[in-house]
């Protein structure tokens, strides 16, 4: 059984196939503490790890010296007023004024399966695929219920966290902090390792020895935001990609988040996420009760890159849903970075005619297609045809574009309305504002207030009626601002700290029900590139648009950093036009074309500008995607030259889950004199089999390829950014 509970010694313990997680109840007030996670082990009988006996602890939680002992014991699910002066998981507001929670066990379930999370996106598992814990912790004071929720996932080294809070009591009670998980430790010379990046620089690894005191990322725009994940990572200082320690915790959410971690003196370490408490603030009457989104625990003895495949083998079977989970996704052209917003029905089909020749499969119109949307100053909100750009309507221009024999998909901003838009000058109360004060605009554009439900029933009407009246198979659904001036027209004064929260869960309502009306459909999420790349979406759509540059050498530091914790099949990539739109750098047609091999593969330009020399290379790429999209989509991936680190060259492999076949992409992306060769040392094959270098007379052992290495040469003079896509079968 995956999960146990041991009764004599008071301790659960959860067991993936390589970690154990382990729980325990002590003293009279039964508290929940923390025990252990790391490397599976068969013994339960950590308790002593606890230091119960020791002159420190010594004292009994009802003795004199109570509040040392609160402030020193690793608890699960940390609570403040108390005695525990570290960061506390929950903060709660009485009607009375009062902040001070104590939680006591009281009881527990164990069952086959996950249950969902009403609302929110999650992982999901039948029975025999996973194990829950439920854990039922009461303040009798308060009469407040806290159900801490574990799920072990028994294929994959992975533990995830959730939250309810239901109030038992007679009176309403504040939330003032709902956080999803936290980890007591003890240092063990850890390193950080977070995502940080901005707009079209999303996801740079950044790794730091962690320090006194406390280290946060968080987010508190309305979004998880281009500035950092909701993810955070403790290494041991000598873990690199295929050894060491690591612990990784990623956020199921797609609002704002705080992770955070905190060392203190003596020695003991606070690893904290959830929603961050800025600006939340939830009224919880007598029988309500509140849900937390849920925290992805990942314990790796394989260093960074045994961290990653755990996340990538979760993610792809326990969180992306839909018809194209396990499917090939079309090859598409965005019109974007070929037209702008100057096309026309003409237009748009003289490219759709060049491309399906080509062997592209969809066409996807971008902005501008709606309202009397010319720039980005108007018009969203308005969700009807501009007929004076596509006379006939979408209707008449899908039509001819599956006569073609593609796929037809759309661009769509459905949290937004600009300023000028006849649905904002009809309802101003729309949009987020606090009442009285003028609103800050960003691209002349507000957010609308998606936790009032009578506006996401009429943004969902006027998506569904569009969806309706065309046969649309792909909508790239995009959110190109951050969340301010927080006050709805729509909630009362003391809800409105809900506000953040409550938008959020407008966005997954919106989104669930188009999925369950259009299951055919494939959903791109996007948020001026990767401004909401995150679990969260990950649940409602199998893709998303991880940047804005589609620069090739840019793509390469930003595409490593997001396969960090995302799976390559979820990575939105393009072979875009040059000189490049964002950074003006010309990099060479193929190898665009190679670097976009990592992530869903597509284009954005105007195939019928492109030199002979590029246009005869789709085709090409098209085989190529056609011929490895399979084991990309599928297989274990593994980091073996990083150019962010290195400045010179990037290198990956990915390794069918057999052993069987194997890609190598490298590109040399500085070349310099006497550097034509280099020697990469493969992963993940198998080292007593044969493999074939397509190409080469000779074979290899993955031994050889592993521990010898495989050397990989650059054409004399073949300037910058020279790619190679290395193809190894196993030998019968």
């Amino acid at each position: 059984m995956a999960i146990e509970y041991f009764e004599e010694d008071k301790v659960f313990k959860l067991d993936t196939p390589n970690t154990s997680y382990m729980i325990g109840i002590i003293g009279e007030e039964r508290f929940v503490t923390h025990i252990y996670y790391g490397r599976k082990m068969k013994s339960h009988r950590l308790v002593y790890l606890m230091g119960l006996g020791e002159p420190a602890n010594a004292a009994d939680e009802m003795a004199a010296d109570r509040l040392n002992f609160l402030g020193g014991f690793p608890k699960e699910y940390p609570t403040g007023g108390i005695g525990d002066y570290r960061e506390s998981a929950i903060g709660i507001r009485t009607k009375s004024g009062h902040t001070a929670l104590k939680l006591s066990y009281i009881k527990h379930r164990i069952y086959s399966g996950k249950p969902e999370l009403n609302g929110l996106p999650a992982t999901f598992g039948e029975k025999g695929e996973c194990v829950s814990l439920e854990l039922v912790c009461e303040d009798p004071f308060l009469k407040l219920q806290v159900i801490l929720l574990y799920t072990v996932f028994e294929a994959v080294d992975a533990i995830t966290r959730s939250v309810r809070i239901v109030n038992m009591g007679e009176e309403e009670i504040y939330l003032t902090k709902v956080l999803s998980a936290s980890l007591d430790m003890d240092n063990r010379n850890f390193d950080l390792i977070t995502l940080h990046g901005d707009w079209a620089r999303e996801c740079r690894i950044n790794r730091y020895p962690l320090s006194m005191g406390t280290h946060r990322v968080h987010s508190i725009c309305g979004k998880s935001g281009h500035q950092s994940q909701p993810f955070m990572a403790l290494a041991s200082h000598e873990a690199e990609e295929d050894q060491g320690e690591v612990y990784g915790m990623n956020f199921v959410y797609s609002g704002n988040f705080l992770a955070q971690t905190t060392l203190e003196p003596s020695g003991g370490l606070r690893f904290i996420m959830g929603i961050h408490p800025e600006d939340f603030l939830w009224k919880l009457n007598p029988g309500e009760e509140f849900q937390a989104p849920e925290a992805v625990l990942v314990y790796s003895r394989q260093g960074i890159g045994g961290m990653t495949r755990t996340f990538h083998d979760l993610y792809r079977k326990h969180l992306i849903r839909g018809e194209y989970r396990d499917k090939k996704r079309p090859i598409l052209l965005n019109n974007w970075e070929a037209t702008y917003f100057n096309f026309n029905t003409e237009k748009l089909l003289s490219i759709a005619k060049e491309a399906a020749a080509d062997g592209i499969e969809m066409l996807v119109v971008d902005d501008g297609w709606f309202g009397v949307r010319n720039d980005d100053s108007s018009s969203l909100g308005d969700w009807f045809v501009n007929e004076e750009k596509l006379p006939g309507g979408l209707s008449h221009l899908v039509s001819e574009v599956h006569a073609l024999g593609m796929k037809f998909g759309i661009w769509m901003e459905p949290e937004m309305v600009s300023l000028d838009s006849e649905l904002y000058r009809a309802h101003p109360d729309w949009a987020i504002a606090v009442p009285g004060r003028k609103p800050s605009l960003q691209r002349s554009q507000y957010v609308l207030d998606l936790s009032r439900q009578e506006v996401v029933d009429a943004v969902y009407d006027m998506i569904s009626g569009v969806l309706h009246r065309a046969h649309i198979e792909y909508v790239k659904w995009d959110m190109n601002r951050t969340l301010a001036d927080i006050g709805s027209y729509g909630l009362p004064p003391d809800r409105q700290g809900e506000l953040l929260h409550r938008y959020v869960l407008g966005v997954y309502q919106l989104q669930n029900r188009l999925l369950k009306e259009f299951p055919y459909l494939l959903l791109e999420n996007c948020s001026s590139g990767g401004g909401r790349f995150d679990p969260g979406m990950l649940y409602y759509g199998p893709q998303v648009w991880t940047s804005d540059n589609t620069d090739g050498l840019e793509r390469l530091i930003i595409q490593e950093g997001t396969a960090l914790l995302y799976p390559l099949s979820c990575m939105g990539a393009h072979v875009s036009d040059c000189p490049n739109h964002i950074t003006g750098r010309v990099t060479p047609f193929k190898t665009r074309g190679q670097i976009a091999l990592a992530g869903t593969f597509g284009y954005e330009l105007d195939v019928t500008k492109l030199s002979k020399e590029e246009r005869i290379q789709i085709p090409e790429q098209i085989a190529m995607y056609h011929r490895y999209h399979d084991l990309v989509r599928q297989g274990d991936y593994y980091r073996i030259a990083s150019y962010a680190a290195n400045g010179v060259y990037d290198c990956y492999m990915v390794v069918s889950k057999d052993k069987e076949e194997a890609i190598i992409s490298f590109v040399h992306v500085m070349l310099h004199p006497g550097e034509f060769v280099h020697t990469i040392r493969c992963k993940g094959l198998h080292p007593d089999r044969n493999y074939e270098i397509e190409g080469e007379k000779r074979s290899y052992t993955g031994e050889e390829l592993m521990y010898g290495g495989y050397r990989i040469h650059t054409p004399w003079a073949g300037g910058d950014c020279f790619g190679s896509l290395i193809h190894l079968t196993a030998q019968s």
